[in-house]
């Protein structure tokens, strides 16, 4: 699908990594994100990706926790394998169009 996405872990040290990437393709229980950091396998992570705007609705956030199963390289395209554990889905709120809404006028 190629939908933008930011995941977070904490490394072998404790320190706190994030790194953007985006979709390979996804479905209800896993996904493969294409991503220029290589992490090891069952690696848990947090997962931000932003769902498109569908016919009816307005745009998604989908939060998920996940873990790697699995690293490879498609060629030139790094990448990971992942299992999704939860999920949530919150819609976005609509932005107001420029222009719009409460601005006071200059004086």
């Amino acid at each position: 699908m190629g939908l933008p996405v930011e995941i977070r872990w904490t490394s072998r040290s404790g320190s706190q990594k994030q790194a953007v990437g985006k979709t390979g393709n996804i479905s209800g229980s896993g996904l493969f994100i294409e991503i220029p950091v290589r992490l090891t396998r069952e690696t848990a992570f947090t997962m931000k990706v932003m769902l498109p705007r569908k016919a009816s609705q307005g745009p998604l956030e989908l939060l998920c926790q996940g873990r790697v199963v699995r690293w490879n390289r498609r060629g030139e395209v790094q990448g990971l394998g992942a299992v999704i554990d939860e999920y949530e889905l919150h819609p976005l709120p609509k932005a107001v169009p420029e222009g719009k809404g409460s601005r006071k006028k200059a004086k």
